[in-house]
């Protein structure tokens, strides 16, 4: 913790490779002091903080090794709190690597993976909820997930949980008030107001926790599972909808014996499709195994694509919608009725009316038909996609939609233990105990926070971080 706390670290903070451009960054106490001996302009000392300049890197041996703007930004209006300075030489990896090599050659050590931020948030300059959204922010893959990345790094989860803790740490001590005055039997705490109170944080929480499964579909992506009986098309329709020959296509029954998953993003949002073996009685070993994985990917699903040839008889249609539908019960399921291109009208109808006869209750399902060869359709299919799976808006800018599992974890333990102080003051237990469960809740909202912040867990979290981040 003491290297950590005093050397001046280096990394570079642009992705790997050769571009117009690269950012060399360098934190610490030194920073300005090292840099200054490997450059030649303006005086770094006599610079403002937040302030560019043109000027030239050497090397160890003096020699000029690349024109570059060097950008100052003094601690502690910087990222990491600490003296920033960051140096935007030409994109060739030799050149980048050597800027590295001779600051360390001066007196800097190479960073370790998300080491600046970490720094920051030792410094204070950010909260462990607000340091891991900028993974996020990196990592976000659709408009969505990046406004709800963008919502946690500019602290609206923070905010949330601080309001939280803030009447927590009332409610706890009110009741250890007490218990220093327990022989007087005074009562300091209303207890049908604390119940009120606590029942309040206690909805708040869960409903923090209950957006996980929203927010898990907009960082990961809304999984959409596409099944089907064999040769109906899925394969064509995955293909359609990634606009790219992502699956073998066949006439061919059983081509597909595996899940293919691929992700797009429609309307801002990342869907990951999933084409699935076609679902039928099979003696082959290979085959049958991934049927038993697309039951599986179907169980996991937010979305049900079925697809069906129109060429099915009713009672094709009838026995696989007894092997499925039974599994979509809090599902949506969209039927793509696929192949209308060779389909009669008369073929369309009689199997929509099939279709219709075998939704059964709690099952919420649409029906669509299109040509996933010659595209007809595709585009209301797309549209019927996003409607069907419309996650909560992330448009305010304190919307809160929790999207890590380690909060959505350190969230349920916080609802458990709050459920308890809360039956503990409905049963009338002794304010110790209540007070007991109230600090719990306390601590693990502090987890998410890093109020509180076991050495192991910021290990985990900022070594998944990339280097110069």
């Amino acid at each position: 913790m003491t290297a950590f706390n005093t050397d001046t670290i280096v990394a570079i903070s642009t992705p790997h490779g050769m571009g117009g451009i690269a950012v060399v960054r360098v934190s610490g106490a030194q920073a300005t002091t090292i840099v200054a001996k490997r450059w030649k302009g303006a005086p770094i000392s006599e610079m403002k903080t937040h302030t560019a300049h043109l000027g030239h890197i050497l090397d160890s041996q003096g020699q000029l090794l690349d024109e570059v703007v060097l950008t100052l930004f003094r601690g502690p209006r910087s990222f990491t709190g600490e003296d920033v300075v960051e140096i935007a030489c030409h994109g060739s990896i030799w050149i980048q690597q050597q800027v590295v090599n001779t600051l360390i050659d001066a007196g800097c050590r190479a960073a370790t993976g998300g080491e600046f931020t970490q720094r920051a948030f030792v410094n204070g300059r950010l909260d462990l909820s607000q340091a891991e959204a900028i993974a996020d922010v990196i990592a976000s893959s659709s408009r969505a997930s990046h406004r709800v990345a963008m919502n946690q790094m500019r602290g609206a989860f923070s905010r949330r949980l601080s309001s939280l803790r803030a009447q927590l740490l009332q409610f706890v001590s009110l009741i250890e008030l007490e218990l220093d005055f327990s022989e007087e039997e005074v009562n300091f705490a209303d207890r049908a107001r604390l119940i009120t109170l606590a029942t309040d944080i206690k909805t708040v929480i869960y409903s923090l926790a209950d957006s996980y499964s929203a927010g898990n579909a907009i960082k990961n992506g809304i999984p959409v599972a596409i099944v089907g009986q064999t040769n109906a098309g899925k394969s064509t329709l995955l293909n359609a909808l990634l606009g790219d020959d992502r699956a073998l296509v066949s006439d061919i029954k059983g081509t597909t014996r595996d899940v293919i998953e691929d992700t797009i993003t429609l309307g801002g949002t990342l869907f990951r499709f999933i084409d699935t073996a076609g679902i039928r009685q099979s003696d082959d070993i290979i085959e049958t195994m991934g049927i038993e994985r697309s039951f599986k990917k179907l169980d996991e699903a937010q979305l049900v694509l079925w697809v069906v040839d129109p060429s099915e008889g009713a009672q094709e249609i009838a026995d696989f919608s007894q092997q499925i539908l039974p599994r979509c019960k809090g599902k949506k399921v969209l039927v793509v009725v696929n192949k209308i291109d060779t389909a009669t009208a008369q073929a369309q109808q009689s199997v929509s009316a099939a279709i219709s006869a075998h939704i059964p209750s709690g099952v919420e399902a649409r029906t669509i038909f299109i040509s996933a060869r010659d595209g007809q359709g595709l585009d209301t299919l797309q549209s019927t996609i996003i409607e069907m799976a419309a996650l909560p808006s992330v448009a305010d800018d304190e919307a809160v939609i929790v999207t890590n599992a380690r909060h959505y974890q350190a969230l349920v333990r916080a609802g458990e233990a709050i459920t308890r102080s809360l039956e503990g003051l409905n049963a009338g237990i002794s304010g110790d105990l209540v007070s007991q469960d109230i600090r719990e809740c306390m601590h693990y909202l502090g987890e998410i926070t890093g109020e509180i912040s076991p050495d192991d867990i910021l290990g985990e979290i900022f070594t998944h971080f990339c280097i110069g981040k």
